[in-house]
Formats: structure tokens, C-alpha cells, sequence
């Protein structure tokens, strides 16, 4: 340790390779939860993420969604607010989510951020979010963008979400759904099925080494009852 004198030897532990490449798997299906970020009729978003959920559900998950329709502005309720609490407790359940929004004006819209907004870093003792698996998507109405999706990851990577590293973009959705609100079959349909497919790799991957990748130096150095002294005083 005379090269890392910063470092306190009780709690810098080595790699522990056995238990990051073989921990011991669940075998309950992978838990998915779908939020969408649209309120129309036809939400475009709605329709992309009811596909998604039948191709998880193809490839052995076990899916939720999460309609927005009700849930209050932040700071315009309390927590305990229906819909607050239903989110939530989604959120608890999921090993990992998709997050599917229209662009409007060029970003991600307000419904789509209300519900994330929502969502805390820390509830209790819980992390709802900390170490569990995002795939990101988005419809336009117009041609291809992807000013959504690069804001949904800077959201993710915030909540502390392993986000994938493929994504979806359907340009012009309004061609790519038939009258029952099925996805036609075209490259953008292909698209979310690899998205799904590798959002299911990396939630089989990693839901069972999640205590493990999230076990932090900095936090074995402050105890549990130190860190929400800090995180949760007053400001000055």
C-alpha cells in the first residue's frame, strides 16, 4: 500500500472473480417494467412498448406496465398519492425497465419526465433503481431523431441504471402500426426486437451479481447510520 497511502487496507478489497462470474441464479423469470410517455388514443409510445412486452414476454419475462394517466406533477402531491405508490412499487419489483417516449419539441416529454421524476434515488434502506437494466426508446412523428433517447440515457446513467448499449428510434410511427395497433413488419420492428433480446442478456447477466457490482469502497469506509446523517442534513 506504499504507492495508495489514501487507501484504508480494512476496506479495499481485492476483485472477487468467483463471486462476480458465478453467483448463485434465480430461476424466476426476468422481471420487466414498461413505462411509456403518452396519453393519446393511440400513444404511439403505448403501442411500441405493448409490443416490446410481447417479445420479453417471448423471450421468458415476466413484463408490467405502468400507466401515467393520473399521476400528479411532482411536488403537486404527496408520495403517498395512488399513483405515486403504484410507480413505485413497480419500480421495487422490476429487475429491469424499459422507458419508451415521443419527441416533442425536441426532447422527451413531460409525461415521460414526471414519471422518472418520481422515481427516488433511495427509498429507506432501498435503492429502487441503483444496478438494474434500461433499454431506451422512442417514436417521432417526423423523421428519424434521437434526442429522446440520448436524454432517457443521461437519465438513466443518473438513476444509476445499467443502461444497454442498443436503443430504438421509430421515425414516423404513424406508417409503422396497422388499425389494431400491431407493429408492422419492417427494419424498425427489428430494430426493438434486438433491443429486447440484449435487454434480456444483460438483465440474466447481471440481476444476481447486483449486491456484488453495487458494493462500494467509499460506502464500506461509512457506515449506514454515517451515511444518512450525511445525505439527509439540513441545509446550511
Amino acid at each position: 500500500m506504499s504507492e495508495t497511502p489514501n487507501l484504508d487496507p480494512s476496506h479495499f478489497h481485492p476483485i472477487d472473480a468467483e463471486r462476480l462470474l458465478a453467483p448463485a441464479r434465480s430461476t424466476h423469470a426476468p422481471r420487466i417494467l414498461l413505462l411509456y410517455g403518452s396519453l393519446r388514443d393511440r400513444s404511439f409510445s403505448r403501442l411500441m412498448t405493448e409490443e416490446a412486452a410481447r417479445i420479453l414476454t417471448s423471450l421468458g419475462a415476466e413484463t408490467r406496465s405502468f400507466n401515467p394517466s393520473g399521476l400528479p406533477l411532482p411536488d403537486d402531491a404527496e408520495a403517498d398519492h395512488p399513483k405515486v405508490q403504484e410507480l413505485r412499487d413497480l419500480v421495487t419489483w422490476s429487475e429491469g425497465m424499459v422507458w419508451c417516449s415521443p419527441e416533442r419539441h425536441g426532447a422527451m416529454t413531460g409525461i415521460m419526465k414526471t414519471q422518472i421524476d418520481w422515481i427516488p434515488l433511495s427509498l429507506g434502506g432501498v435503492r429502487p433503481t441503483q444496478g438494474k437494466t434500461l433499454a431506451v426508446m422512442q417514436v417521432s412523428g417526423g423523421s428519424q431523431s434521437f434526442n429522446a433517447v440520448n436524454q432517457l440515457r443521461i437519465l438513466g446513467r443518473w438513476m444509476r441504471l445499467l443502461t444497454i448499449p442498443n436503443q430504438s428510434s421509430t421515425p414516423k410511427a404513424f406508417l409503422e402500426f396497422d388499425d389494431a395497433g400491431r407493429m408492422n413488419p419492417s427494419p424498425f420492428y427489428d430494430r426493438v426486437v434486438d433491443v429486447m433480446e440484449e435487454l434480456m442478456k444483460f438483465t440474466l447477466l447481471t440481476r444476481d451479481n447486483k449486491p456484488y457490482l453495487l458494493d462500494r469502497y467509499s460506502e464500506r469506509k461509512e457506515s449506514a447510520a454515517e451515511l444518512s446523517r450525511r445525505v439527509n442534513q439540513k441545509a446550511i
